[in-house]
């Protein structure tokens, strides 16, 4: 009964896609038969999207210029940013630079109402973020300020979060972080005062802090500026007796774009 179940089920799904072929996630034209069917994009948004597949910083995943000679495993890969600020965190990873059509997809995950976004996203960053991923690691947001929450419905890093440890075998941990005050937004500010902004605003919820001590923790945000919420973050995981910490974000900004 189950097989026949089974069998029924993809039948359907095949005759709904014959009626209702996928669309482009960025545009929104039929992606049937492209060779991006899997990432969810056609082709001319695929173009338009700096996926960060070559080489790239150790600490926050930014794409760095590689003369070929490059080990994408070498931990001295680092950018300019990561030498001049100190990172409390190991180890980071970006899916994309946050431009073109992976800026406007996480623009719409975050102010657009659009959370049938997530899985696609988490997808791209799920294989970013492959040499990050340990056994028994916590995978968890960057979290919102329940003022913030109530106006957007939901969290857009905890969505990509769930998705990113459902894919990953890992456990997923939504409310380990929360937001003691409401900050203002990180937008237009340099960077001193975006760290000062976000200061003391984070911290671990007491009631699961016993449950990562010692523990890998994989932070997962939107986007990554100048690091200072995540910085945040791993330093409030860190004082609550975390193991190292890792960040996997799905895009980062850089000074070229």
């Amino acid at each position: 009964m189950g097989m026949q179940h089974r069998v029924l089920r993809r039948a359907m799904k095949g005759a709904l896609a014959l009626l209702y072929p996928p669309q482009c996630i960025g545009c929104g034209v039929p992606v049937a038969g492209s060779a991006e069917d899997d990432t969810g994009l056609c082709p001319d948004c695929w173009r338009e999207t700096r996926f960060i597949t070559g080489t790239a910083c150790n600490r926050c995943g930014a794409p760095l210029p590689d003369d070929g000679t490059c080990r994408t495993d070498d931990e001295s890969l680092i950018c300019d940013d990561c030498l001049a600020i100190a990172r409390p965190w190991r180890h980071g990873r970006a899916a994309m630079v946050y431009s073109g059509t992976g800026r406007s997809l996480i623009l719409s995950l975050k102010h657009g109402d659009r959370p049938d976004l997530a899985p696609f996203l988490a997808g791209w960053l799920s294989r970013s973020a492959a040499p990050l991923v340990r056994p028994g690691m916590v995978v968890a947001p960057v979290p919102l300020h329940l003022r913030r929450l109530m106006k957007r419905r939901y969290n857009q890093a905890a969505l990509v979060s769930a998705h990113l440890a459902r894919l990953r075998g890992l456990q997923h941990m939504p409310d380990l972080l929360i937001r003691h005050r409401h900050t203002q937004g990180q937008d237009h500010r340099n960077v001193s005062d975006r760290f000062a902004n976000i200061a003391g605003a984070l911290g671990v919820n007491p009631r699961r802090s016993a449950r990562i001590e010692g523990r890998a923790v994989l932070l997962v945000d939107d986007v990554m500026t100048s690091g200072a919420t995540l910085a945040a973050a791993a330093e409030a995981l860190l004082a609550a007796g975390s193991g190292p910490i890792s960040v996997a974000v799905l895009a980062r900004a850089v000074k070229d774009d």
